[in-house]
Parts: C-alpha cells; sequence; structure tokens
C-alpha cells in the first residue's frame, strides 16, 4: 500500500504485508461488520472488534468473524 492505513503499529504493519488489494477486499469485509453489528468506528469496544479481526484475516490469514444475523447490534463472540 501507498500509505499505512492507520497511524499506529498496526497501519505500518498493513502497509509492509498487505496488498492495496486485498486492502480493498477487506474494507469491503469490514463495511459488512460494521453495518451488521452497528458498529460505531469511534467506540473503543467496536475498534478492538476490529483490530482483532484485522490481525485473525489479513494479518495471521485466519478466519473473520462471519456476518451472523442471530447476533445482531453485538460484538461479544
Amino acid at each position: 500500500m501507498e500509505k499505512a492505513p492507520f497511524r499506529n503499529a498496526m497501519g505500518e504493519r498493513l502497509q509492509e504485508e498487505i496488498c492495496q488489494d486485498c486492502w480493498g477486499e477487506w474494507l469491503q469485509h469490514q463495511t459488512l461488520l460494521i453495518n451488521h453489528y452497528g458498529l460505531d468506528p469511534r467506540d473503543p469496544k467496536a475498534r478492538e472488534f476490529l483490530y482483532e479481526q484485522i490481525e485473525t484475516v489479513l494479518l495471521k490469514g485466519g478466519e473473520g468473524e462471519q456476518v451472523d444475523t442471530s447476533r445482531k447490534g453485538t460484538v461479544e463472540h
């Protein structure tokens, strides 16, 4: 990526390790999570959840949180 998406260590790591296309795909998935769970990215708990998902999916190549309609409005796992 041309520039880090966040002004922190994770942003720098993403810039070094993730391509622009992968980041674009992530943003689409993140939008689904934000909309489905009614997350406010300004809320620390919501941000923590999204950062955990970035770490798991993009940086570790694991399975991310899937949109689960039975848990609408919550970020508890």
